[in-house]
C-alpha cells in the first residue's frame, strides 16, 4: 500500500490521480499510498529544460508551474524565440510550451507578427537554428541588385543588396530581385526599307540600365525584351525616312534619332538607354554590286575631271611662256641657250658656224 518515492535536486516529480493532474512534489524522499493504483507519480529532470507532456495545459493552469517553469502560450499571430544558456535555440509557432528554470538559464521573447518582414538583433543565430527553416524563409537580394517586395499582390518596398528573412504562411511573399549593372543589348539582323524604296539589314547595339526597379517589374512583365522591341520600331523609324544615300552618308545622325526614339519609350518601363548605335549595315547583293559600280563610275568622272583640269592648267602655262618669249627676244636666245647648255651635258656636240652672221650673234649673245 505504501511505497517510497525519491525526487533528487534536479527533478520534479509530477502526481496524477485518476489519470488528472494533482500536483507537483519537490526534491526529497516522500512514501505515497498508492489505494487501487488510482495515483501515478512521473519524474521530470530539470536538465531537459523543455517540459513535454500531454497534459501540459492542465498542469500549467493548476498553478504548480509558477516560479519553476516559463510557460508560453502563443496565438496564431504570434511567434516564441527561446534562448538556452545564453545561446539560441529554437523559433516556436502558436501553442503553449514549458521550460524548467533553475537549473539552466532561460530566455524567451514573444514577437507579434505585425510585419511579415523578420528583423532581430541575433538574426543571424536565429536563422541558423534547427526549426528556422520551417517557419522562416530566407532570401538574399545580390550585389548591384534592388529587391522589390510584393506581399499578397501588393507592393510593399524596395530592399537594398542583403539578407532577409519573412515569416511563413503571413501572406504571399514574393521578392524581385532587379540587376541595376549597365546591360548590353544588341538587335541583330533587322531587315528595313529605305525612303527610296532600298532593302537593307543592319544591327543595332547600344547599353542600357534600370533606373526605377519598381516600374521595371510592374510596367511589364520583361522590361529587357520591351526595350528590345521598342529599339526594333525606333530602327524602322529611323531609317525609313532616310535615303540610302543620307544613310551610308552620316551614321552619327542616325544613331542620334534612334536614341532619342527608345530613350523615352525605355523610361516607361523604367530603363534608362545609356547609348545606341547602328555597328553593321548589309546591303543585298545585286545592290552591293551596283553600289559598286556607281562609286567606280563617280571616282573615275571624277579622276578625268581633275586630269582635265591639269591639262588646261598647263596649257594656260603654255600660253603664257611663249607670250612672254615673243615679246623679250633676249629672253628666247637664253632659252635657246639653256637648250644647248643640257644637250652639251648629255653627249657630245659640235658646233659648225657656216654662216658669218650665226657667229658674230652668239659672239655678241656671250
Amino acid at each position: 500500500m505504501f511505497r517510497k518515492i525519491t525526487v533528487r535536486p534536479f527533478e520534479y516529480g509530477l502526481v496524477f490521480r485518476d489519470g488528472a493532474f494533482k500536483n507537483l512534489l519537490e526534491p526529497g524522499e516522500y512514501r505515497r499510498m498508492n489505494l487501487l493504483g488510482r495515483e501515478m507519480i512521473e519524474i521530470a529532470s530539470r536538465r531537459a529544460p523543455w517540459l513535454a507532456h500531454e497534459q501540459l495545459d492542465l498542469i500549467a493552469a493548476s498553478g504548480a508551474l509558477e516560479g519553476k517553469a516559463v510557460v508560453l502560450d502563443l496565438a496564431d499571430g504570434e511567434r516564441g524565440l527561446v534562448w538556452i544558456d545564453g545561446r539560441f535555440d529554437a523559433v516556436l509557432p502558436p501553442g503553449r510550451y514549458a521550460l524548467w528554470t533553475g537549473f539552466r538559464r532561460i530566455r524567451t521573447e514573444v514577437v507579434k507578427l505585425e510585419d511579415v518582414r523578420f528583423a532581430h538583433a541575433d538574426r543571424d543565430a536565429i536563422l541558423a537554428s534547427k526549426n528556422a527553416a520551417t517557419l522562416l524563409d530566407v532570401q538574399d537580394v545580390p550585389a548591384d541588385h534592388a529587391g522589390v517586395l510584393f506581399v499578397d499582390g501588393r507592393y510593399v518596398d524596395t530592399l537594398a543588396p542583403g539578407r532577409y528573412a519573412f515569416w511563413r504562411n503571413r501572406g504571399a511573399v514574393k521578392l524581385a530581385r532587379v540587376d541595376r549593372r549597365e546591360q548590353a543589348m544588341e538587335v541583330p539582323g533587322q531587315e528595313v526599307l529605305t525612303a527610296d524604296r532600298v532593302t537593307l539589314r543592319l544591327t543595332a547595339v547600344g547599353a542600357f540600365r534600370v533606373a526605377d526597379p519598381v516600374r521595371a517589374v510592374t510596367a511589364t512583365d520583361d522590361a529587357k525584351q520591351a526595350l528590345y522591341r521598342e529599339v526594333q520600331l525606333a530602327v524602322r523609324a529611323a531609317v525609313g525616312g532616310r535615303t540610302l544615300d543620307a544613310l551610308l552618308a552620316d551614321k552619327d545622325a542616325l544613331a542620334k534619332d534612334l536614341a532619342e526614339i527608345a530613350r523615352a519609350k525605355a523610361a516607361t518601363v523604367g530603363l534608362e538607354l545609356v547609348a545606341l548605335g547602328v555597328r553593321d549595315i548589309i546591303l543585298p547583293g545585286e545592290m552591293k554590286d551596283l553600289l559598286n559600280r556607281v562609286i567606280e563610275a563617280r571616282t573615275a568622272a571624277e579622276a578625268a575631271v581633275i586630269t582635265r583640269r591639269e591639262e588646261a592648267a598647263a596649257l594656260r602655262h603654255q600660253a603664257n611662256t611663249a607670250k612672254l618669249l615673243a615679246e623679250n627676244p633676249t629672253l628666247l636666245k637664253l632659252r635657246e641657250l639653256e637648250v644647248v647648255e643640257r644637250v652639251a651635258a648629255g653627249g657630245k656636240l659640235s658646233v659648225v658656224l657656216g654662216e658669218k652672221g650665226l657667229a658674230d650673234r652668239v659672239v655678241n649673245l656671250l
